[in-house]
């Protein structure tokens, strides 16, 4: 008999544990940013479906899982980023608890490009901060992000069409909100190259 499989799908028709690959496939067969993966326990599988997807897909998940951050890092914070396949291509971002690594936004996949999304997530944990009323800080990789923050504009080049008409609403209201709103989050500079990938890295590098 066929060892049992439990199947997460965090992005399809239902998100959830599944205990078949049939009725995975069922939520995530033609589904656009389909994010789906078995483990062998039910244990196991709720506890990932709990957590962010890109802790468990992609060649580069279990280092990140297990990749100490540096002492340095004030880990009661927030990490953005952004992903994109093709520049423009499909576009999305997120952020991450540094401490406890559970992801508390994702917005996407649309078309856009990297910068977009790294401005958005910068905005978007900003926004969500504010309203918290939390004193957590932000850590980007972005300067370009942090500078069209601080100039309350998102100084783009990609066309306003119809395939890019949804994200450019959210860029107007990112916009607007920075434009009506002052805050005092600290926002830091992620250090790469001393610290490794930010923790709200999506994996998808090399």
């Amino acid at each position: 008999m066929a060892k049992q499989k439990y199947y997460v799908v965090w992005n399809g028709v239902t998100p959830g544990v599944y205990t078949s690959w049939k009725d995975c496939l069922l939520q995530t067969k033609g589904y656009e940013g389909a994010r789906y993966k078995s483990f062998d326990t039910k244990e196991e599988a709720k506890y990932a479906f709990a957590h962010s997807p890109y802790e468990y897909i992609g060649k580069n998940a279990p280092q990140k899982v297990i990749r100490q951050i540096p002492p340095c890092v004030i880990m009661e914070s927030l990490a953005v980023d952004a992903a994109c396949s093709g520049n423009p291509g499909m576009m999305e971002y997120r952020g991450v608890h540094i401490a406890s690594r559970k992801e508390l936004f994702h917005i996407g996949p649309m078309m856009g490009t990297n910068n977009i999304g790294e401005f958005l997530a910068l905005v978007h944990g900003l926004a969500m901060i504010k309203t918290a009323g939390s004193g957590m800080p932000i850590y980007t990789d972005s300067m370009n992000a942090m500078k069209w923050v601080r100039e309350k504009k998102c100084r783009t080049t990609l066309p306003r069409t119809a395939e890019t008409e949804t994200l450019f609403r959210i860029i107007g209201r990112a916009e607007k909100w920075l434009r009506e709103n002052t805050y005092t989050t600290p926002i830091i500079k992620w250090q790469t190259k001393e610290w490794g990938e930010i923790p709200a890295d999506f994996g998808r590098k090399g």
